[in-house]
């Protein structure tokens, strides 16, 4: 498949017809777009770079014995898994670990709150992604019934100071909420219905999170509210759009976290 036309330079053809945007023309469901192909091959580069320096970020964070710790939460479907993948792909799989814990043991059901978090968090020289935190019990507990309204009142009062023991005790610490709008989750949650690889993703949460949007919105507001704090606050990055929150996210990372450049 070959693009060809006036209506694009020399340098914008080169790239229309690279392995990468044609790859792009042919899975796109809808009609082929040039100008979102090009869009894409430019964020690809981009995301290349980015990735670069976060692989000079890890050496630092090992030759230094660091410990960084960062949070994704976000809306289901969001893609807060997407974001992470791309992140880590280059990364030396030795130093960093993502953390997608399942629901609670009964064992953990009795114990403290944050206690399987902290098990959890980095070593010295190691970076952890957390694909959904302690958070939880900030939005999508509350909002579907799974813990009681003092459980989450006391998490409430308890995350702020959480955080700031284990920020004080030397852990680098970076909040991201991965925001859509509702259309934009209806229709990936369509297309992941749509499609046999994808299906298994689907939960009984996920399933009622369309009916339930304004519950979520509401305790979304609410944990902003009480814990966007100065020491650690969130970083909110806009995700209609995959590829261009991703590189938000990555030059965040690469922005706040003082690894030094080569």
């Amino acid at each position: 498949m070959e693009v060809s036309t006036n209506s694009f330079t020399p340098e914008e053809i080169k790239l229309l017809n690279s392995n990468k945007a044609l790859k792009y023309m042919l899975e796109s469901k809808a009609n082929v777009n040039p100008k979102k192909a090009l869009r894409f091959v430019d964020e690809e580069k981009e995301i290349e770079k980015l990735q670069i320096e976060l692989i000079k970020l890890q050496h630092w964070v090992i030759k230094k014995g660091k410990r960084v710790c960062i949070v994704f939460e976000g809306r289901d479907a969001a893609g807060k898994g997407g974001a992470i993948r791309r992140i880590t792909h280059h990364l030396n799989p030795r130093h960093y670990k993502v953390i997608a814990l399942p629901k609670p043991s009964e064992v953990e059901k009795g114990q403290w709150y944050f206690q399987r978090y902290i098990q959890n968090l980095p070593n010295p020289g190691q970076i952890t992604f957390f694909d959904r935190s302690w958070y939880n019990r900030a939005v999508v507990e509350p909002v579907n019934g799974f813990c009681s309204k003092e459980e989450y009142k006391r998490f409430m009062k308890e995350v702020n100071h959480f955080e700031d023991m284990i920020t004080g005790d030397g852990i680098i610490l970076l909040k991201f909420y991965i925001s859509i709008d509702k259309k934009e989750q209806y229709d990936r949650f369509k297309e992941i219905k749509a499609n046999p690889l994808k299906q298994w993703k689907m939960t009984p949460v996920d399933e009622r999170a369309q009916e339930l949007w304004e519950e979520y919105t509401h305790y979304k507001e609410e944990m902003f509210k009480e814990t966007d704090t100065k020491a650690n606050p969130w970083k909110i990055i806009e995700a209609n759009r995959k590829n261009s929150a991703r590189i938000k996210v990555m030059k965040h990372i690469l922005k706040t976290i003082p690894y030094e450049m080569s």
